[in-house]
């Protein structure tokens, strides 16, 4: 694909593509850097100088090799056809493209992304972020019409992406409350994703109104919109069919997805459980929900947590028993704004299940926390491990280790 073009090569070959660190030139963003965010905002047509790339502050060859740097992509776009609901839609996008890019590694999302760029690429000539840039309005718009003009801006200077990172935050807070009070029961469709099968060939999202993908980037109208932009795309459209577990999570469309996407590894899948055929993860979630069976319970950790959790395992570990497109039990990758969908691991408890979360998690979510849960759910500062969360749970009366609880029949 453009052969000649660029300093490498590009194509859906490279997809998968996993880059280690000792094979790494550079990593931008990723779990050593705490200020990165990527963001495709929908701009005027006079705001948008077409096809212009930028880039503020040390690019690649003056980075130190082996390091990790602080990162900002910021795609704005302009286009007649084109509405706000798309932004998310072609924010996922850069997960595609970039990796079809050779020696290129593109992970996550939103505040979580990760890339790397292997040293044979960059002997290649890939050594500057304007590359990168000119890759990406290529591939936007050879495959995406309605697109008129695009520019790309990378930025690598720390202190102007601290500027920048609230206010992206606030974007996606706001794309994320969209969703808020829609139903399963209102549509008649949900929406798959296969972004990420480069890395989990099994795997497959199913986007409902109470699901939001793993990613934590796509939610239902913006599956929507992806479909309307592109049918033939990544993200398609599934008929929800019949109800047959209305606990459980388990329509007769979403088994019918999860056996024709899984090349026959599965038939069934629960949407709101972690027990018997729970959703399968790739590896882009934002956080994990894992089974403690000494409690009967979960935890949950997310993926800026450091250290280990009150099992003992940092979530790198957690993430490799839970991603690869397998159905695990007791492992769910979710996305955080998951904790807010009034489905939340309904079958299995929802949030009076949850013993265990990281106190960032826990401001962060408040607002979504049954008000007799409040301080009574352990973080890694009143607990380090198991016998320690007994102790805890017993002392703060946990409704659910009391046994107050109740799961739906």
């Amino acid at each position: 694909m453009a052969d000649g073009i660029f300093p490498v090569d590009i194509g859906p070959q490279y997809e998968g593509e996993v880059i280690r660190k000792t094979d790494m030139r550079v990593e931008l963003g990723g779990p050593n850097v705490k200020t990165k965010f990527e963001l495709v905002s929908l701009k005027q047509a006079d705001e948008v100088t077409h096809e212009k790339v930028e880039v503020i502050g040390p690019d690649i060859d003056g980075i130190e090799e082996g390091s990790s740097q602080p990162i900002a992509l910021l795609v704005h776009v302009a286009g007649a056809r084109l509405e706000r609901d798309i932004e998310a839609v072609l924010e996922r996008r850069l997960h595609l493209y970039l990796n079809y890019i050779d020696g290129f590694y593109h992970m996550n999302q939103r505040q979580d992304v990760w890339m790397r760029l292997n040293k044979a690429s960059f002997g290649k000539g890939l050594k500057s972020l304007r590359s990168l840039g000119e890759i990406l309005i290529f591939l936007y718009t050879s495959e995406i019409d309605i697109i008129e003009k695009i520019q790309v801006t990378f930025i690598t200077d720390p202190t102007r992406i601290e500027e920048l990172l609230p206010e992206a935050m606030k974007v996606y807070r706001a794309r994320d409350e969209k969703i808020r009070g829609l139903r399963e029961s209102d549509v008649e469709e949900f929406y798959s994703c296969a972004l990420c099968q480069s890395f989990a060939p099994t795997h497959i999202c199913c986007i409902t109104p109470e699901r939001i993908a793993n990613c934590g980037a796509i939610n239902w109208f913006d599956g929507k919109a992806a479909y309307q932009m592109d049918p033939e795309g990544p993200i398609q459209a599934v008929p929800k069919g019949d109800i047959i577990d209305p606990v459980r999570g388990e329509y007769r469309g979403a088994d019918k997805l999860a056996l024709d996407k899984s090349m026959g590894a599965y038939d069934k899948v629960f949407l709101h459980s972690a027990f018997g055929y729970p959703h399968t993860s790739c590896g882009c979630f934002q956080a994990i929900c894992f089974y403690i069976p000494e409690v009967d319970a979960f935890g949950i950790v997310h993926r800026d947590f450091e250290g280990g959790t009150v099992i003992g395992s940092p979530f790198t570990a957690l993430a490799g028993d839970t991603s690869g497109g397998r159905q695990v039990e007791g492992f769910l990758g979710i996305a955080l704004e998951y904790l807010r969908s009034p489905s939340f691991l309904k079958a299995d408890g929802g949030w009076y299940r949850i013993v265990w979360m990281p106190r960032a998690i826990q401001e962060m979510y408040r607002d979504a926390c049954p008000m007799d849960l409040q301080n009574k759910i352990a973080s890694e500062n009143d607990v380090t491990n198991v016998e320690e969360l007994v102790a805890f749970l017993d002392r703060a009366g946990h409704p659910w280790v009391k046994g107050e609880v109740s799961l739906p029949v």
